[in-house]
């Protein structure tokens, strides 16, 4: 049986990490639809995740307009051009991954390593990737 997009976030995402547990996390569409989320993650708009799509050809440009989830802004700190955007707000920051359709997106608050964030989003985005998505 293959796992539901729920799953993902529940079992991939949302687990406790060397520092802690991620604040939110979603893996979205391209589109700008939701796959699936947490709870605690912010309602995203079809335009902020247009705006990050876009962003992802042009890191520096998110650098300079920063990153919106939810009216949530962080500072963009750049990552891969069209694979990876990370972003920083006061103690916590998001990490972005880009794969052929959807966005793997988490964010962390105090306590929680950026490292740890990256690994988790990053690999399950490369996961998806490898089967398609």
């Amino acid at each position: 049986r293959r796992m539901s997009w729920q799953e993902y976030v529940d079992n991939h995402l949302m687990v406790q990490l060397n520092s802690g547990v991620l604040e939110a996390a979603a893996i979205l569409g391209q589109d700008g639809s939701c796959w699936a989320k947490s709870a605690t993650f912010p309602d995203v708009t079809v335009a902020e995740t247009q705006k990050i799509v876009n962003g992802f050809s042009n890191p520096g440009e998110m650098a300079a307009s920063g990153i919106h989830l939810g009216g949530r802004k962080f500072l963009g700190l750049g990552g891969i051009p069209d694979q990876v955007i990370r972003g920083k707000q006061g103690p916590g920051g998001c990490t972005l991954k880009k794969t052929k359709s959807a966005i793997v997106v988490g964010i962390y608050g105090d306590g929680v390593q950026p490292g740890d964030c990256n690994v988790v989003v990053e690999n399950l985005g490369d996961y998806l990737v490898s089967v398609g998505y």
